[in-house]
């Protein structure tokens, strides 16, 4: 690899002050330099304005301090002599305990590159080296490690030093973790992984995570390479190395691929605990983040949109197929994890019927199609508020269930799997960019019939999906259950403290007919007198209460407080409102599909 064109050097400046301090290094800057930061992260789909945390931007060459112009939001440029070094310094504020900017503290420190790291122009496809710099001892003494997918070049023990990209984009691409993190290091069909966790408490057993997610590993890289994978002249994944850097926090969850890495947050409660034998249900939905992130190391980094063959890191990157990349992700981070042996055929029905049910309570999936979804991402999903359950779908859940679709038709029909459809993705793309088209043609190779229909109706309309009769020919009955008060009511809310607080009034249910409005408190209900019972008001401390005090009566005043006013809302209870639930009627049929041979 040739000798880096730009220098980044990241130091931890102020810890109390969560600074970071950035040296950017060019060797041979054009006559009039411009530079940008990046504005969003890959993966993560909203314009998050990293500029917004850059401070104090010097420039200079040799002893001669240069005036840096800034163009925009988050570009500048310089005046320079050519064949001259440009030096500049800055520094970041990293307070964003997230997966997806900077974090700095006395505990801790964490970057994308996306966050730090200016662009030159001209020179993003040149060869970066990003030094890291350990920090002084803290004054608990406790040693700080540094962990990176990126390949070093000149570190010490600890993997503080210098690294090498071979271009702006792998160095993006590349978080960085530091602390005095747990490690550990595992191979998964001969390729080394390793394992850092930063936060985790004395009861966190390591051992058993790093047995689940080598299981986890290895089944995925035998579904896209087959079992000879990594063995003597079998084929090869298309990675080397692979980080996985999970923060363990008191509240969070989230998680980003990279090409070789992936950055998780979970709760600690999450994590598994010495002597605990019986999984927990956090156990198991971090294992399906794990598993989801890893799946991306195929399904996104590698074969992607063909809008994102060359990502624009200062302006929106528009596709309308995220319901295949993080869709079809969404169905198999679970399917794998059942194939993989971490889950039994029980809990993984529970985790498809919650999928389902969350489609099925989204008024928005018929508004929006799943197509329009993915477009929106940047304005929608990314932007939540009181009325995104009710004008959009979630590419992940509703894709997730497309994915499901396709799948069961295939193996209906005899012909393959969508198993078969993605593996010949990758074949045929040779894991490059690919476009709706190509996955068109993929499920006509593969199932001998062309599915334009199926395409057309499941992605690009808001018809109901047909998932009822594709799972009953699975050997899966759906049952309807009586809903929960909530859903009942088309209502979500938050109960503390004895307080009932209105976050969303779903389209269509009975809180809308009555007259609910988002940030409604609702307080109590007034029942009307009746025979040998009086009028009576009763104060609500959680919807539960309703079943309570209504007894069998369907109607009554829901007292509520809007803006500091005092309203009575008509309310009358809907019956016959239901939700899925999901059971195995034929084992055997159903085995066919979870363990396929």
């Amino acid at each position: 690899m040739a000798t880096p064109a730009v220098h980044c050097r990241v130091e931890c400046a102020d810890r109390k002050a969560h600074l970071f301090a950035i040296t950017l290094t060019v060797a041979e800057p054009a006559a009039l330099q411009r530079l940008a930061l990046a504005a969003w992260i890959p993966g993560s789909y909203l314009l998050r304005e990293f500029s917004k945390n850059l401070q104090q931007l010097r420039a200079q060459q040799g002893r001669r301090k240069l005036v840096v112009r800034q163009l925009d939001k988050a570009g500048w440029e310089v005046d320079c002599t050519p064949g001259k070094p440009l030096v500049l310094r800055y520094e970041v504020c990293a307070y964003d305990n997230s997966v997806r900017t900077a974090w700095l503290d006395a505990d801790r420190g964490f970057f994308n590159a996306t966050s730090v790291c200016l662009q030159v122009e001209d020179q993003v496809d040149a060869p970066h080296a990003l030094e890291v710099v350990a920090p002084p001892a803290a004054a608990d003494g406790a040693r700080w490690s540094c962990a990176t997918a990126l390949r070093p070049t000149r570190v010490d023990r600890q993997g503080f030093g210098s690294y090498l990209a071979a271009n702006f984009d792998e160095l993006a691409d590349s978080p960085v973790e530091m602390g005095p993190f747990w490690s550990a290091e595992f191979e998964a069909c001969g390729v080394p992984h390793r394992f850092v966790v930063a936060g985790a408490p004395a009861s966190f057993d390591g051992e058993r995570l790093i047995a689940d997610t080598q299981a986890i590993c290895e089944t995925q890289m035998r579904f896209w390479h087959g079992d000879r994978v990594g063995k003597r002249g079998g084929p090869k994944p298309p990675h080397d190395r692979y980080v996985f850097m999970l923060n363990a926090v008191d509240d969070g969850y989230g998680g980003l691929e990279h090409r070789h890495s992936t950055v998780l947050i979970c709760t600690r409660r999450d994590l598994p605990q010495l002597g605990v034998r019986k999984q927990p249900e956090g156990y198991t939905t971090l294992l399906g983040l794990v598993s989801h992130e890893y799946f991306h190391t195929w399904n996104v980094k590698r074969l992607r949109p063909v809008e994102f063959a060359r990502y624009d890191y200062g302006r929106e990157n528009y596709t309308e197929l995220l319901w295949l990349f993080e869709g079809f992700t969404s169905y198999y981070d679970d399917l794998l994890l059942r194939r993989a042996g971490r889950i039994d055929d029980a809990t993984y029905l529970r985790l498809v019927n919650k999928t389902v049910n969350q489609v099925l309570q989204t008024p928005g999936r018929l508004v929006q199609s799943v197509a329009q979804a993915s477009f929106d991402a940047w304005i929608k999903y990314y932007r939540q508020d009181e009325q995104t359950p009710n004008t959009t779908v979630s590419y992940y859940t509703k894709g997730a269930l497309v994915a499901m679709c396709f799948d069961l038709t295939l193996r209906a029909e005899g012909k393959g799997t969508l198993d078969d459809v993605m593996r010949l993705l990758w074949k045929q793309t040779d894991g490059g960019p690919i476009a709706e088209s190509d996955v068109a043609a993929a499920l006509e190779t593969v199932g001998g019939r062309s599915y334009a229909a199926e395409l057309a109706r499941w992605v690009h309309t808001t018809d109901e999906l047909p998932l009822a009769d594709l799972l009953r020919a699975h050997g899966v009955a759906a049952l309807d259950d009586p809903a929960q008060r909530a859903q009942e009511l088309g209502l979500r809310v938050t109960e503390t403290g004895g307080s009932i607080q209105v976050k969303v009034v779903l389209r269509g249910g009975a809180a809308e007919q009555a007259g609910f409005s988002a940030n409604d408190e609702w307080i109590g209900i007034e029942l009307p007198a009746a025979k040998g019972r009086p009028a009576q008001g009763w104060r609500l401390a959680r919807l539960d209460d309703l079943a309570l005090y209504l007894g069998p009566l369907r109607k009554a005043t829901a007292l509520v407080a809007r803006d500091r006013r005092l309203l009575r809302l008509p309310l009358t209870l809907p019956a016959g409102v239901t939700t899925w639930r999901l059971f195995a009627q034929d084992p055997a049929r159903m085995a066919a599909w979870l363990h396929p041979q």
